[in-house]
């Protein structure tokens, strides 16, 4: 399997960046599908280098876009499995690219959206090395029941979904939240009206402040 890759954007403010935020794209999209957030996000973390990348498999529901896993056979345990799979080359992304930055990987912010947000709550509550935070719009908890076992991080996390979700419902973010709150994982969620299966401007600037706030706790243990 080749190693993962995709757009990038940043830093805004030049020179060589003071955190890393990989967004994590969705079923079906690609990595050029977030990397447009990486401008509006800099305003918030100017230091920022955002990575968007291409998720390792073709997308099995149509010609073009990728996916981080099979979505054929939706149910728990084949979910779970493509999840495992798909995680160590994650994993050796986020070490490739803070080597090269010259950061330690707790300097990461693993962002994410429906599928890729999945992966990116999946991935950062077992990394040895805690990332600075994790960003999951409109996704789920996979694993829930393997996740007291086999949590090895508790970063600041940040849940957000649209109330008319009718993809991947807004009732998946609240048992996330739950399941994170028991396993003592700091969490917030906000849960948008009217909003369907995307990211509204209120999603956006509670990203934005997440951001910033993670860079922030970063300069204050520099």
């Amino acid at each position: 399997m080749a190693a993962l890759d995709g757009p990038r954007w940043g830093p805004k403010a030049g020179g060589r960046p003071k955190l890393l935020v990989f967004l994590l794209h969705g079923y079906g999209a690609d990595g050029n599908d977030l990397i447009d957030l990486a401008p509006h996000w800099a305003q918030a973390a100017p230091e920022a280098l955002f990575i968007s990348p291409h998720a390792p498999h073709p997308c099995e529901g149509g010609p073009y876009g990728r996916q981080w896993f099979s979505l054929a056979d939706r149910r728990p345990a084949p979910v779970l499995a493509g999840a495992q799979a798909a995680r160590p080359l994650l994993d050796e992304m986020i070490a490739r690219e803070a080597a090269a930055a010259g950061l330690p990987e707790s300097a990461v912010v693993l962002m994410g959206f429906s599928q890729g947000a999945m992966m990116a709550l999946f991935t950062g509550l077992r990394r040895k090395v805690a990332p600075a935070g994790i960003l999951a719009y409109s996704g789920r908890l996979i694993g829930e029941e393997l996740l007291a076992g086999e949590i090895a991080a508790r970063p600041e996390v940040l849940l957000v979904h649209g109330e008319a979700d009718e993809v991947v419902p807004a009732a998946a973010s609240r048992a996330a939240e739950s399941a994170l709150r028991a396993a003592g994982v700091p969490v917030e969620a906000l849960y948008c009206p009217r909003l369907a299966h995307g990211i509204d401007d209120a999603g956006l600037s509670a990203g934005a402040l997440f951001l910033q706030r993670a860079a922030a706790r970063l300069d204050t243990t520099a």
